[in-house]
């Protein structure tokens, strides 16, 4: 251990904070990028010690994330130290949207969560449902593992994926603390929740707002894409997905013993009114993250009802409060908190204004932007990266000639390259509610990340080009 943080302290850390100053320090010029101000700079410059405190893992993740708003607050913010943050360094950043990082809307979804998790685990009903869960796939880990890939992806295919992984690790952790301290397989179990939702939401237009961003661009343009004619191309892409995912699990974290041994007991707590409470409170928190599109109240406000009704009722507690992972709380709210600098100082589009697209193959364009939407999404919300791309490749693709068929093409890969970045902790919400298992290290999940993203990337690019194009 000694010898592990020494490395960390006297190699990673001086390596990590020389980088930083380099490309905190060097002219604008250096970059390459026409425009670019100091400020967004400086921009570059956290956002890539930020990246490589992430994989390094040097400090916890969480403090490199409280770290990196405090940085961003004192350097890059509107009120900020003075001779810093002069207008003139270019645009800055509103300090009450970066403070907002820690109360953003989706870290309210986490908290609903984990209220939800707490009290499943207190009132039995955890034991309950993965009882019920586990007896549809029987007691071979690799079939468990299956389980849970299709029923994340089938979920987050109707829901938002965030909702499903955080309702799902609630049936997961009954498996986890049953399988032996040094089975690989427990990491992969745990992967699986990220993995498969962030690909589930692939499969229907609601699935995720990418998808939602490229059906708006699309049927502006002209392009009308219907519900059936998204699912029926993208839920097979997100099948063969799963089945891809499950093998390089099994690959990269394969199960010690042949089979998962679980005695669940029946849940013997006495059933009360409170019991009652916590059981519809719960079905009906999930109900409502389910038809969303229907009852048209944002997942994130109905994560905070079951925090509304379990502490009036007093069911939730003051000492149930120290339960709540506040630690993965504050890692996501790090993440928010680069893409609000990213986007508040302009630094985002200046990027994207950079490549020049017009100049480019067909094929060029869409993997060139592919890739910046992929590189884009593992820092900040795929929702904004879809937000900032699609509407400069309708005309990118508009100016090219591209027509219907293959403006639907490229604006649905960019929003298959969004879901497919699963990287780091902060990458989606599905990948810091992994993390709070405290079973998956940073380096694991960019490993499964990578190959899942590369094989998805490809995948999706021969899907929408050459086999299931749109008509």
């Amino acid at each position: 251990m000694a010898k592990k943080l020494n490395l960390k302290y006297c190699v990673f850390l001086p390596i990590v904070l020389l980088i930083t100053i380099f490309l905190w320090a060097v002219p604008t010029s250096f970059f390459g990028i026409e425009a670019l101000t100091v400020v967004q700079q400086r921009v570059i410059a956290l956002f890539v010690f930020a990246a490589l405190m992430w994989i390094f893992e040097i400090i916890p993740n969480w403090t490199t994330s409280v770290l990196v708003i405090v940085i961003a607050l004192l350097t890059v913010s509107d009120k900020g130290i003075g001779f810093f943050c002069k207008p003139e360094f270019g645009e800055l950043v509103s300090y009450k949207s970066l403070m907002a990082s820690f109360a953003d809307p989706v870290v309210m979804l986490f908290l609903g969560g984990f209220v939800l998790a707490i009290m499943a685990e207190k009132y039995g009903l955890d034991v309950t449902m993965a009882r019920a869960l586990l007896s549809l796939f029987g007691t071979k880990p690799k079939m468990v593992l299956l389980g849970f890939l299709i029923v994340i992806a089938v979920f987050s295919m109707f829901m938002s994926n965030t909702a499903t992984a955080a309702m799902m690790l609630a049936f997961l952790v009954p498996v986890l603390s049953k399988l032996p301290a040094d089975d690989k397989g427990k990491i992969g179990l745990a992967l699986s929740i990220p993995v498969a939702a962030n690909l589930g939401g692939i499969g229907t237009p609601i699935g995720t707002p990418p998808n939602a961003t490229a059906v708006k661009f699309l049927a502006e343009a002209g392009y009308d894409v219907t519900f059936g004619g998204w699912s029926i191309r993208m839920i097979p892409y997100v099948m063969i997905m799963i089945v891809i995912a499950w093998i390089v699990l099994q690959l990269f974290f394969p199960f010690k013993s042949d089979k998962i041994v679980l005695e669940i007991p029946e849940n013997n707590r006495k059933k009360d009114w409170k019991t009652t409470v916590v059981w519809i409170t719960f079905i009906g928190t999930i109900l409502l993250w389910a038809t969303e599109q229907w009852t048209k109240i944002n997942s994130n406000v109905v994560a905070l009802i079951p925090l509304g009704v379990l502490t009036a009722t007093g069911i939730f507690t003051k000492e149930d409060i120290k339960q709540i992972n506040w630690t993965v709380l504050w890692l996501v709210a790090g993440g928010f908190a680069l893409g609000t600098c990213l986007q508040s100082t302009g630094l985002a589009k200046v990027l994207i204004n950079a490549i020049p697209f017009n100049t480019m193959s067909v094929v060029l364009v869409m993997i060139v932007a592919g890739i910046v939407c992929y590189f884009l999404s593992n820092f900040i919300s795929n929702s904004a990266t879809a937000a900032l791309l699609i509407p400069i490749l309708i005309v990118v693709a508009e100016g090219m000639n591209l027509g219907a068929s293959g403006s639907r093409a490229m604006i649905s890969f960019i929003a298959v390259c969004a879901s497919i970045a699963m990287l780091f902790p902060i990458s989606t919400p599905p990948n810091a509610i992994a993390s709070s298992t405290g079973m998956v290290e940073t380096k694991d999940m960019t490993k499964v990340g990578l190959v899942v993203g590369i094989i998805g990337f490809v995948l999706g690019y021969f899907w929408l080009t050459k086999l299931f194009p749109f008509a």
